[in-house]
């Protein structure tokens, strides 16, 4: 059977993607860091592009704005530092005295139910002398040893680490010379069409990220102001840093409302604590899902707030925890693609007819 040239085409474009797909996932484990500096250098590119045209020296503005963006992210690593530092001790001191109360109060009233519970108290004090009154020799000796079952795991957690930076360097060092290049790689008739589409993308995203910006901003004052109204002492660091990690959604939530119930369980040590976390924590859940989200990125990527919840849990569906991550993005570049299809057919001769 004799192949119309088209239909080679075609096929040859199909192998190839298929190849490259194929590649990609055999290196997908060596690909990480470059796909993630990828990532970082598209988001920081800007900011490097404006100090240029502001007449800094590129290498420099790409220092500049790698070391911001480094600092910003040990900012919010360190953000859980005093969280830590300041309630294990705590914890340590707090767990079996709660656990004493429990016997002495909710013990003797779920017998009155007929459930036959009760704690060991001697077992509760040892497991949290075991595992939170180790000294720095013990966790040294600790992580020698993880490190030795799991070395070339840590191996290569810290290759990465120190790779990441690097090629995130490089790339934004060349980032207009890659743009020129990928341009060049359109073909002549279709250069118009298609950076259009791209540049519309670009557009999209960026507007995404800022709203992002935005609602993390707004959480983060949120969960501040409402945990010190309710009296916790480390509302600010547990505030701004659940703010921040709305950017990884769910997972920025839950480690918030953690190490909220965590000290509302160490200050309080009773039910209001309990009860002022799920208040603000579910009222910011709320807020973050039906008005910030639909409001500040929705709307400013051109998605309805219902295109908006539906991109959430269907991307969630299809692809898990990943899904979530790219529901909003993706949901914006599939609105472009539809603009740009939707304006073809109302162009076509199949409409005008």
């Amino acid at each position: 059977m004799t192949l119309h040239p088209a239909q080679r085409m075609a096929l040859a474009w199909l192998a190839l993607a298929l190849g490259c797909l194929g590649l990609v996932w055999l290196l997908s484990p060596v690909l990480m860091p470059f796909v993630t500096a990828a990532v970082l250098a598209y988001v920081l590119a800007p900011a490097v592009d404006r100090l240029a045209r502001r007449r800094w020296p590129r290498l420099l503005a790409v220092i500049a704005v790698e070391l911001v963006a480094l600092l910003l992210v040990l900012g919010v690593l360190l953000l859980i530092v005093p969280i830590l530092s300041r309630e294990l001790p705590l914890l340590r001191e707090q767990i079996p005295l709660l656990a004493a109360r429990i016997n002495e109060s909710v013990v003797p009233l779920l017998r009155g139910w007929g459930i036959q519970v009760s704690l060991d108290i001697a077992s509760v004090k040892a497991f949290v002398f075991k595992y939170l009154n180790a000294n720095v020799d013990d966790s040294l000796a600790a992580l020698v040893s993880s490190a030795r079952i799991g070395g070339s795991f840590v191996l290569a957690l810290l290759g990465n680490l120190v790779l990441l930076p690097v090629v995130l360097f490089y790339l934004l060092l060349d980032w207009p010379r890659l743009v020129d290049w990928l341009r060049e790689l359109v073909p002549p008739r279709q250069l118009d069409r298609v950076w259009g589409f791209l540049t519309e993308c670009d557009e999209v995203l960026g507007q995404y990220l800022r709203g992002q910006l935005l609602v993390m901003g707004a959480l983060a004052a949120y969960y501040t102001v409402t945990l010190a109204l309710a009296g916790f002492d480390l509302a600010l660091p547990i505030g701004v840093f659940t703010g921040l990690g709305i950017f990884v959604p769910y997972l920025g939530f839950g480690l918030g409302a953690l190490l909220a119930l965590l000290a509302a369980l160490l200050q309080f040590a009773n039910l209001y604590g309990l009860l002022a976390v799920l208040l603000v924590y579910g009222v910011g859940q709320l807020i973050e899902s039906f008005i910030l989200t639909p409001r500040l990125v929705g709307e400013r990527i051109g998605l309805h707030p219902i295109a908006v919840i539906f991109a959430l849990l269907a991307f969630g569906h299809l692809f898990g925890f990943v899904g979530v991550l790219i529901a909003l993005p993706a949901g914006a570049l599939t609105l472009v693609a539809l603009r740009r299809v939707r304006s073809a057919y109302l162009a076509s001769a199949l409409y005008l007819r």
